[in-house]
């Protein structure tokens, strides 16, 4: 994806969050910058599939983002950096095909919309969490 496409994905970010609302024309645009990743992301932020695990009292997070598969494995996220899914690092890492897995957009997606499953932790409890990583 070039640098073009990231500014515009971003714009629409800024967009949605400022609203917390998301448009037909911004569906539609982010559609075609991400394809099938973002319409998996849409199906799991209609499933309230997006935690957001909170340390407190720091206010740091990182998201739970729940998987597609039968398994339904949940993923630690970052919406912007990293995801610990297989699609990230291969998808995104290692052929640079993605801007960002779907769970990442999930992320994003919920979080611009204020959709996001709000979980409260100690920033001791949080700092466990991100060490499994």
């Amino acid at each position: 994806m070039n640098s073009r496409s990231i500014l515009v994905a971003e714009s629409v970010w800024r967009d949605i969050e400022s609203t917390r609302s998301v448009s037909d024309d911004q569906l539609s645009i982010l559609h075609f910058l991400f394809a099938k990743n973002f319409e998996r992301a849409t199906r799991i932020v209609d499933q309230r599939g997006v935690k957001r695990i909170s340390g407190e009292p720091s206010g740091r997070s990182v998201f739970q983002v729940m998987g597609e598969s039968r398994t339904k494995e949940e993923y630690f996220c970052f919406a912007g950096h990293y995801c610990a899914c297989y699609s990230f690092f291969y998808d995104v890492v290692n052929r640079g095909e993605q801007l960002c897995c779907k769970h990442q957009l999930a992320a994003r997606l919920a979080a611009s919309l204020g959709a996001c499953v709000d979980v409260k932790v100690s920033d001791k409890q949080l700092a466990l969490l991100l060490s499994k990583l």
